[in-house]
């Protein structure tokens, strides 16, 4: 261990530079925006103790400083509500059916039942109905269509 300081200290720019190439190969493998703000932060590092000649346990301070405030700096202006998608339903297929006219496939008895959507038949819950009767979908709970009849 002791003479790990000495070759930390001895490759200056080089032991940032490869850190930061590191992280950079690390968070492309990682899912998540994690690894960006450390190497970005070994970057900077690099190059202020290239620039100024600054000893390795102050290098070290500067990266832990750095590093906080790039998260820090990130985290203020990232926000979840800033990434709104313009189709919100896109992963929750049964809200994308709410308001569309049906037929029945299966007879609704019992309040349970099959409607058709396009090529595939779907389990629908709802007033009891005969096959071929149209039906509007009101809500969607999971994978099961909660259905309405249809005004005329």
């Amino acid at each position: 261990m002791q003479s790990f300081f000495p070759l930390l200290g001895s490759l200056g720019l080089w032991s940032w530079l490869i850190l930061a190439l590191l992280l950079f190969i690390l968070e492309t493998m990682v899912p998540g925006v994690h690894f960006l703000w450390f190497g970005i932060a070994a970057l900077v590092v690099g190059v202020v103790a290239w620039a100024t000649g600054m000893t390795w346990p102050w290098q070290l301070i500067a990266f832990g400083v750095i590093s906080v405030l790039t998260v820090f700096w990130v985290r203020r202006f990232y926000r979840a509500e800033a990434a709104q998608s313009d189709l919100p339903d896109l992963n929750v297929r049964g809200q994308q059916y709410v308001g569309r006219s049906l037929v029945v496939e299966q007879a609704i008895q019992n309040g349970r039942g099959k409607v058709r959507v396009g090529d595939t038949l779907w389990q629908a819950e709802g007033p009891d109905a005969p096959a071929g009767t149209r039906v509007t979908v009101t809500a969607a709970r999971g994978t099961v269509l909660v259905v309405e009849r249809a005004s005329a």
